[in-house]
């Protein structure tokens, strides 16, 4: 029965984790890892600004080459700037003890951050960056409140002066049809070179592959469950015609 329990407790802690994240309504972000293209973007975006200081040590480059169809000279050539072999974990060059004395605390591995946060919680927090003169960085974040980490996207989508509008949402006024609530900043502090909906675009491809790298196996597990339902239903129509056969005679 303790062993039950615990099971039970393990299965739905990425689920207590979510509920407790600090936070309030978020913007929707459902993930499509057939989708290629934006994973390549992903995994470009999160290489080149997030893999300064967070790792993912829990994955191999070689598998994402492969996944990701990215041939691996190109990877190797393009994608990793620590020196280490196409075929090593994702880590970092900085030290976590570096990294505790820049930042207050070590940045933490981000392999597994959509399983435990939820892609929605990460694509907000992405887009949720504002100015706040407060805080040591200058920064701070309406899904993250007192966040420590600097907003590395700033030269693209500049620094809102006030708080983002995360989980809004976009609407469409019936008379006019002009869209209200478009860009989730009101007012900018600081511009950037993208447009809202470009940066929008860019932050779904960043958490599209965020949420690759916690499931890597999910496109093929989820094609192999359709193909075991079929065995289930067919294996289910000779053991019910089987078991008939065996009590035709019992009455």
């Amino acid at each position: 029965m303790r062993k039950l329990i615990f099971g039970l407790f393990i299965a739905i802690l990425p689920a207590l984790g979510l509920a407790a994240a600090p936070g309030g309504p978020l913007d929707t972000m459902k993930p499509d890892h057939t989708n290629k293209e934006s994973l390549q973007r992903g995994v470009a975006l999160f290489t080149n600004y997030c893999m300064g200081c967070h790792s993912m040590e829990y994955a191999r480059y070689k598998r994402v080459s492969d996944d990701l169809e990215i041939p691996a000279e190109l990877y190797e050539e393009n994608l990793i700037f620590t020196g280490a072999k196409i075929g090593e974990l994702m880590k970092i060059s900085m030290g976590k003890d570096m990294a505790a004395g820049w930042f207050g605390a070590p940045p933490p591995d981000l392999t597994l951050v959509t399983r435990v946060r939820g892609e929605s919680w990460v694509y907000s927090y992405l887009r949720g960056f504002y100015k706040d003169d407060s805080r040591p960085l200058g920064v701070n974040n309406v899904v993250f409140d007192n966040v420590g980490m600097p907003h590395v996207m700033v030269e693209m989508q500049g620094l809102c002066a006030v708080e983002p509008r995360i989980g809004v949402g976009a609407s469409v006024e019936p008379l006019s049809g002009n869209i209200n609530n478009a860009d989730v900043c009101p007012e900018y502090a600081i511009e950037g070179s993208m447009s809202a909906a470009d940066f929008d675009r860019a932050m779904w491809d960043l958490t599209n592959f965020m949420s690759y790298m916690g499931d890597p196996v999910k496109v093929e597990r989820e094609r192999l469950g359709i193909f075991v339902l079929i065995f289930v239903a067919i294996f289910f129509i000779f053991a019910y015609l089987l078991n008939r056969e065996y009590w035709k005679d019992v009455h």
